[in-house]
């Protein structure tokens, strides 16, 4: 490449009136070359005098000359070479759609080049590179800014969240709403993203404002789109229809792998993860954890307009009730099964049909129509919620089954209660528990801690009183034994 000296002496000794063929003996340029840049020199001077815009062209030539490399192809670059690379970049989408976008077995660069030379292709890693870089790289995409009006979108994703509850590291689920026209974002919190998670959210988020909004927005999750159909189609999840026709709102699904299509709020979730959890996610219960996320939520939208948009919103609905229903036979123990969870009901229900609700945070068991026990649903597997309440009867036939129990080693205060003053009162335990069962464990274990601390101050004194009373006895029987009474 010329340097722009050397375009300078060309110049300076052709403005002198030297020949080319004297200009190139004297720099050692070729006379071709010579030629070239002051025929260009000559041909910008002329156009500077025809055009009313002279800056590009004293740009040009009070610029370097400029070396064309557009046209430039690598000379050892066959067509063999190209359609190998092609052959093996389209394995390599093969296994994509196999293993999905995620997987970590891509071949590398590296690995490429080694597979060309193994195929006999005479070719440098450079050149691979360049090469599948070419070949891979995409046009930038165009973003079209987006402005709604109050009521018209809402946008929804779920987040990952890890917290320590009672000392256990976990992962939990933020179910993310945000609503780009007030700048609203709002989430809750839960330990899976099954179905019955996902629409309770939605129930919670709309009582909440009071109101739905004529759209919501969501990506491709299987709680959305129950199937694919071809290449554009999509089959929605039949309950989330139905959750729409009941509020009134249209159902929005982006493109896959097309995130930014609600980019609110997948920065909502990044934000409410961050403020409400990156400096306290030590908490004692998920309820705990739940309330402190909603006083965050209230900090973190002190700025948004969420009032004025709630004038604008369709009219409130009554919450929809929202459950799975199963028909169960209880086992020996008196269980229903959810999940792969147990949960107990009233022992006079044993190997008995009932009917189950089962919602995103609790179970409800019937007996006909009659509400016979309600507990806290269970997010793991295995899993017991026993509540001894139900097994009274059962207990007072059995005192021997009480010291070991589920429903006792459950209730772990109730536990304690039992070992420290009923160990060998159990029946006088169970009558007490039967006495105030309208009453909740908590208050229970009071009663019972209360009447079993009056018991032991009764049976200390009872043991002095006996002790003392021995102790004048032993002295009457010394006194006699020694003769001393005529």
């Amino acid at each position: 490449m010329i340097k722009v000296m050397e375009k300078n002496t060309i110049i300076t000794m052709k403005l002198k009136g030297k020949s080319n063929r004297w200009i190139s003996r004297e720099t050692g340029l070729n006379r071709k070359t010579v030629a070239r840049y002051w025929n260009n020199y000559q041909e910008l001077n002329a156009q500077m005098e025809q055009l009313p815009e002279k800056r590009l062209i004293q740009e040009e030539i009070a610029s370097g000359p400029k070396y064309n490399a557009t046209s430039r192809t690598a000379r050892k670059y066959t067509p063999e070479m190209d359609m190998a690379i092609d052959e093996i970049l389209r394995n390599e989408a093969t296994k994509i759609r196999e293993l999905g976008e995620s997987h970590k077995q891509r071949l590398t660069i590296v690995q490429i080049y080694e597979l060309l030379r193994k195929q006999g292709h005479e070719i440098g890693i450079t050149t691979v590179s360049n090469q599948i870089k070419k070949k891979r790289e995409k046009k930038s995409e165009t973003y079209i800014r987006q402005s709604y009006e109050y009521g018209e979108r809402l946008e929804y994703d779920f987040g990952e969240v890890r917290l320590v509850i009672k000392g256990k590291a976990g992962k939990y689920y933020l179910a993310v709403f945000g609503a780009p026209r007030s700048s609203f974002r709002w989430a809750y919190l839960y330990s899976n993203q099954k179905k019955e998670v996902f629409l309770d959210s939605h129930v919670r988020f709309f009582d909440m404002v009071g109101g739905a909004y004529r759209e919501v927005v969501y990506d491709n999750m299987r709680n959305v789109v129950s199937a694919f159909i071809g290449r554009n189609e999509k089959e929605l999840n039949a309950d989330l229809i139905g959750m729409s026709n009941y509020y009134g709102f249209s159902i929005n699904v982006t493109n896959c792998f097309r995130g930014n299509e609600k980019g609110y709020v997948e920065s909502s979730v990044k934000k409410i993860r961050n403020e409400a959890f990156a400096l306290r996610y030590h908490f004692e219960n998920i309820s705990e954890a739940a309330e402190y996320l909603e006083g965050e939520l209230i900090r973190i939208n002190e700025k948004s307009t969420i009032e004025e948009e709630q004038a604008h919103l369709l009219p409130r609905r009554p919450p929809l009730e929202l459950s799975r229903i199963t028909e169960q036979v209880t086992d020996k123990y008196s269980f229903v099964r959810v999940e792969n969870n147990f949960y107990s009901v009233p022992e006079y229900l044993t190997q008995r049909k009932v009917t189950v609700r089962i919602y995103a945070e609790e179970i409800v068991v019937y007996s006909g129509l009659h509400e016979v026990c309600r507990h806290p649903k269970k997010s793991g597997n295995g899993e017991m919620a026993v509540n001894i309440k139900h097994y009274l009867d059962t207990l007072l036939k059995k005192p021997g089954a009480v010291r070991n129990a589920n429903a006792l080693k459950n209730e772990h205060e109730l536990k304690s209660v039992f070992d420290k003053y009923y160990d060998t009162r159990v029946r006088e335990f169970i009558e007490i528990i039967r006495t105030h069962q309208h009453r909740p464990i908590p208050e229970i274990v009071q009663i019972l801690q209360s009447e079993g601390e009056g018991k032991k101050v009764t049976e200390k004194i009872l043991t002095n009183v006996m002790r003392h009373t021995q102790g004048q006895l032993n002295q009457i029987s010394d006194f006699f034994m020694k003769g001393k009474v005529v």
